[in-house]
């Protein structure tokens, strides 16, 4: 029986809206043909059911056949993907461009050049005017087709239009490729290795981004040109751990926005994920009351009802805006009153599953499991670092799976686990022996932990005092700081050393940034 978290067309049906259902219904029932009736009794018998059962749906619908269930099932699939299609696209623009694209390729082929021409041009017109160059060299690479076979007396004058034209629109997509390039692989860099180590990961991120990163005049540059330009930018600083420089860059995402309002809604995701990053940059700043002010207007934004509503973009607001919420509750030290947005979250991410990749489950995990250790509850904070720990892919985020154990090993201690601890200290141990790069802090815990046991109760403070004196030390480096934004170790060794619970000695820090 397949999955329903892998089954395409289950998933499909379950996410649509009454809207898109009812749509369907419609969009089937045009041609009354008994092939689409049954798309309709398939459609409804799936439907219907919370989770997959195809032995089910052939007693529901005894008109289907076993052998035709999966020719039935590959046609009500794209029959709802071209409902969807029908029913979305007043609301994308690139889909209906592609349409009109389509409809000239009709009329080309019924023999009517100048009207094909004519919707060419309206279509090259829109995607210019709306910064979508692929579409619009699609429509002057056709243009040109058409013209070296309709021939007028203006096809002189005309061919060297549209050639400059090509040109022109070919040079700004493949420079909007080459800056989107860079700007992915930097991404891409930062979800396996995180933060720069040493200078060497410095050195060569620098040289790579120098490399890569194309000249633009960014007074001449498009909506598209900037906007990845800034995200490379973004990208590179926040790796180099330049965080001034990174939240200049995510403020001029945003702000691009501002520059073109309708982008806003046009291309909302990338609006999102631009305040996103920008916040990310203010929490790594410590810069609260900014952060508070751009979370607000995310949320705002979130609850406008005139702005464009999808699986897609509700899903990303739910993402950084629980995540910034969370993030809140760290700069404010309030981990107890933190922990009545969990039930929220792990609502939303059971409900987001589908459309939620590893990497942004694994970050929800540690920042419950943060949120929990901050609050003094050590049991459940283990429970969701092992949610990070036994991720079958360890390969993401290495630096985040290398503190998940640490902030584990010290749960284990905090809980009075010992006959645990043995074990969690082997575990840490074997996970360090095979990192790439080792950094100071990481190897001054987990000798400090390893030694505990052999401590005296008398002996401890006297051992946390040294242990933050080391680390306090190891922080003045640039490249050792990276660990201190993961895991706040001297806010706990403070309250080890004062014998008050870690979330004071954050209360008193979070004072300071107000």
């Amino acid at each position: 029986m397949p999955n329903q978290n892998i089954d395409p067309i289950f998933q499909l049906i379950k996410s649509l809206t009454p809207s898109e259902k009812r749509h369907f219904r419609l969009f089937t029932n045009r041609s009354g043909s008994s092939e689409d009736l049954k798309f309709l009794q398939l459609f409804d018998a799936l439907e219907q059911q919370e989770t997959l059962d195809e032995t089910q749906v052939l007693k529901q619908v005894p008109t289907i056949k076993k052998a035709q269930l999966a020719n039935l099932k590959n046609n009500l699939y794209k029959h709802l993907l071209s409902s969807l299609r029908t029913f979305h696209t007043p609301q994308n623009l690139d889909i209906q461009l592609h349409e009109q694209l389509d409809y000239a390729r009709v009329l080309y082929n019924k023999g009517f050049y100048q009207q094909s021409l004519k919707m060419l041009d309206k279509v090259k017109v829109a995607a210019l005017e709306y910064e979508l160059p692929h579409i619009a060299l699609t429509a002057i690479d056709f243009e040109k087709q058409i013209e070296s076979q309709y021939i007028t007396r203006s096809l002189s004058g005309r061919a060297e239009d549209l050639s400059q034209e090509a040109t022109v629109v070919s040079t700004r997509l493949s420079q909007m490729h080459a800056l989107s390039n860079v700007a992915l692989r930097l991404y891409g860099l930062y979800l396996k290795v995180g933060l720069a180590r040493n200078q060497e990961d410095h050195q060569s991120i620098t040289t790579f981004f120098r490399e890569n990163l194309p000249q633009l005049d960014i007074r001449r540059a498009g909506f598209y040109e900037k906007l990845y330009y800034y995200q490379a930018h973004v990208w590179y600083y926040l790796i180099t751990q330049d965080f001034k420089a990174c939240y200049k860059y995510a403020q001029k995402w945003v702000d691009l926005f501002e520059e073109y309002p309708h982008m806003k809604e046009r291309r909302s995701v990338l609006y999102i994920k631009g305040m996103h990053n920008l916040l990310n940059a203010l929490y790594n700043l410590l810069y609260y009351s900014k952060f508070k002010e751009v979370l607000q207007q995310l949320e705002d934004f979130a609850n406008d009802p005139k702005r464009r509503v999808n699986p897609n973009i509700d899903t990303l607001l739910f993402l950084y805006i629980s995540t910034n919420q969370i993030n809140a509750y760290f700069l404010e030290g309030k981990f107890t009153e933190g922990l009545q947005v969990i039930p929220d979250v792990l609502k939303n991410l059971q409900g987001f599953q589908a459309q939620l990749d590893p990497h942004r489950m694994l970050v929800f995990y540690y920042k419950i499991a943060s949120l929990y250790f901050g609050s003094g509850n050590f049991r459940k904070a283990i429970e969701y670092l092992n949610k990070v720990i036994h991720h079958r892919n360890t390969s993401l985020r290495e630096d985040l799976q290398c503190f998940a154990r640490i902030l584990n090993l010290i749960a284990h201690y905090e809980a009075g686990d010992d006959d645990a601890l043995e074990y969690q200290i082997k575990s840490v141990y074997h996970f360090l022996g095979k990192m790439d790069n080792q950094q100071q802090m990481q190897v001054e815990i987990f000798r400090f932990l390893r030694s505990l046991g052999n401590m005296a109760p008398s002996q401890l403070k006297d051992a946390f005092i040294t242990l933050k004196e080391k680390l306090i030390a190891i922080s003045e480096n640039p490249y050792e700081r990276r660990p201190f934004m993961y895991l706040d170790i001297i806010s706990w060794l403070e309250s080890k050393i004062e014998n008050v619970p870690v979330q004071e000695i954050m209360r008193r820090k979070a004072k300071r940034l107000k």
